[in-house]
């Protein structure tokens, strides 16, 4: 694993204090990372949803923002979307593939929906996946709680297929070589 990325999704305002499924463990677990990358001359990159005018995350508004305890320094990159896939209608994939990177440490928001968007986006580009335990999170629902959810896509879906779902502390090891 030569060239890596750290990619943090949707980890907006409006989403974190809505209290998702293990939310305060999925933003220490999350800075960690970003600390951890930073420190390793690792990228981070980060991916804002915006779901249009009118929503609680509109642009500009304080619901879209990205959580503070995770915010970009000045010299990261925030790829913007309107989208599940943080790939569908950017320009993510040109940017990783002019910087060559081969993997994609994939966190944040929701599990079902842009995180699971995302990965399998990825994997059919042709990266590796990892994702990192308790570094994604999602919100209970008419048929499953996020707990639930969130097992559900980590281990059954996501693992082994998709990704490979490893402890933060394997993450931070990859991110010292």
């Amino acid at each position: 694993m030569s060239n890596i990325v750290l990619l943090v999704v949707d980890v907006q305002n409006t989403l974190i204090n809505a209290n998702p499924y293990n939310e305060q463990r999925v933003i220490e677990n999350v800075k960690k990372l970003i600390l951890n990358a930073r420190d390793n001359k690792k990228e981070v990159l980060y991916v804002r949803h915006d779901d249009g005018k009118g929503t609680e995350l509109e642009s500009g508004t304080y619901g879209w923002q990205i959580y503070d305890e995770i915010a970009p320094n000045s010299t990261e990159l925030i790829f913007e979307k309107q989208y599940n896939s943080a790939f569908h209608k950017t320009n993510l994939k040109e940017y990783l593939d002019s910087k060559d990177i081969d993997t994609i440490i994939l966190v944040g928001l929701q599990t079902e929906y842009c995180i699971d968007a995302t990965c399998k986006s990825a994997f059919d580009h042709g990266y590796k996946i990892i994702i990192p335990e308790e570094t994604n999170t999602t919100f209970d629902n008419d048929y499953l709680s996020g707990e639930k959810l969130y097992e559900f896509y980590n281990y059954k879906i996501w693992n082994k297929r998709f990704a490979d779902v490893i402890s933060v502390e394997e993450v931070i090891k990859i991110f010292m070589k």
